[in-house]
């Protein structure tokens, strides 16, 4: 077989990538240039002729593009942050005691919590799990990453006159009369450098009407916990690495904005467990129905963030979105 000249060219730019590309595609191109060749071609057209078709090979050879959120998005920077909010713990089976007066085997809006969440949400770090965050011996038939805020939207049976105005998705979630608004809902807390998500179950502490405070500019008003604002789970507390109560702050969150993290493994009310179950979350989470992603994976738990400064954010979990 004899070669000419501009054959040899091409064939010598083609090489590098005939490895990889696919043979027939090259061929193909290749004959199609030479087909449509009157014999008129120049030496100059010939060479851009031979790169043209040496790029297609390269691009076919490289894999696609991708990129990664470096913050959490979707809305992340919706609702303001209540900034150095005095923060205390509570668990699900927690006994009343003088700055605890009520028991929390029941919450302002399941009066079955502890049989719901499954057994004793055991605050000791020895009885848990280091890497879920969650209690040891039972898997929770809820989410341990859960939260309480001074506020509650029913009162006997009914829906409090001034949610309408100041809860602000109240018309996204609202269903009937005396049906939570809140319960559910996803918070990002801050404290030390790292960011948990979790979500609202139940009302506290000492308080369940500081709407100005959950809603508004207001801070939170003096109580026996040196003016706590905000209650967090065992499995928040030991995600943030706080060995005591202490000031963080937080944040309303859209369900789409929440990234990866151990607060997606566990519970019937979980938002991103009911997903991977493919339920109609208008049906079983309609309060975090309206704003939430479609689709979710179990990944291992974005264990560390860094702090932002000077961004809407304020942290940046890292990595933003655990991959598998």
């Amino acid at each position: 077989m004899v070669f000419s000249a501009r054959s040899l060219i091409l064939i010598s730019l083609l090489l590098p990538v005939l490895a990889e590309a696919s043979i027939s595609d090259v061929v193909d191109s290749v004959k199609a240039r030479f087909s449509a060749d009157s014999g008129a071609m120049s030496g100059a057209d010939f060479e851009r002729m031979a790169m043209q078709i040496r790029e297609k090979a390269i691009q076919q050879t490289r894999p696609p593009t991708v990129t990664i959120p470096t913050a959490p998005v979707l809305g992340f920077g919706k609702y303001p942050w209540h900034r150095n909010i005095m923060t205390t713990i509570f668990w699900i089976g927690e006994r009343p005691t003088a700055r605890n007066p009520v028991p929390n085997n029941r919450s302002a809006w399941d009066s079955n919590w502890a049989r719901n969440y499954g057994g004793y949400d055991n605050p000791d770090t020895r009885y848990r799990d280091p890497k879920t965050y969650a209690p040891r011996g039972f898997t929770p038939r809820q989410n341990p990453f859960y939260c309480a805020l001074p506020y509650c939207d029913v009162s006997r049976g009914n829906t409090k006159a001034e949610v309408r105005k100041v809860v602000p998705w109240f018309r996204d979630c609202f269903e009937r009369e005396g049906k939570s608004v809140l319960k559910g809902r996803w918070l990002a807390i801050h404290h030390g450098g790292k960011t948990v998500f979790a979500q609202w179950e139940d009302c506290g502490p000492f308080r369940t009407d500081h709407w100005q405070y959950v809603f508004g500019n207001a801070l939170p008003r003096p109580n026996l916990n040196r003016g706590a604002g905000l209650d967090i789970s065992p499995a928040a507390r030991d995600y943030l690495e706080m060995g005591k109560n202490d000031l963080c702050d937080w944040k309303f969150v859209d369900a789409a904005s929440v990234p990866d993290g151990p607060w997606k493994y566990f519970g019937d009310n979980n938002t991103f467990m009911l997903i991977r179950k493919g339920v109609n979350l208008y049906q079983h989470d309609r309060n975090n129905a309206k704003r939430s992603p479609t689709t979710t994976y179990t990944t291992r738990p974005s264990v560390s963030s860094v702090p932002l400064s000077g961004t809407s954010t304020g942290v940046r979990v890292s990595p933003p979105f655990a991959s598998q």
